[in-house]
């Protein structure tokens, strides 16, 4: 794998990466999650019916997560559970308008059924 540097000159592998968060540092809700012990998140992919609360740390990990399926039976996971947990870019201004309470997230998770992998 090629060794890239920040400062090299553009173009450069990481050239389309430093364009949108230049581009993203104009907009409305640009980094409002950072900066917080916990973060809660309700996800949903354009299209799918699965509905996915998340538990964020300060790094934007995942610690605990409520998946709610098409059926509106809620599973409960957490951090044990997921052998790649890569973070959620708490800097994107598009998950600042995702934010749910801690008292949603908390009641979802105690109404949740532990994952049949279990």
């Amino acid at each position: 794998m090629e060794e890239v540097h920040l400062e090299a000159p553009d173009p450069n592998p990481l050239s389309g990466f430093r364009a949108q968060r230049d581009a993203q540092r104009g907009q409305p809700g640009f980094g409002v999650l950072t900066g917080r012990d916990r973060e809660y998140l309700r996800w949903q992919e354009d299209g799918d019916e699965e509905i996915f609360l998340m538990e964020l740390g300060p790094d934007g990990r995942r610690l605990r997560q409520v998946e709610i399926g098409a059926d509106g039976g809620p599973v409960k996971t957490s951090v044990e559970d997921w052998p790649l947990n890569p973070p959620c870019d708490l800097y994107d201004p598009q998950h600042a308008s995702l934010g749910i309470s801690c008292d949603d997230f908390e009641d979802a998770w105690h109404r949740a059924r532990p994952d049949s992998q279990d």
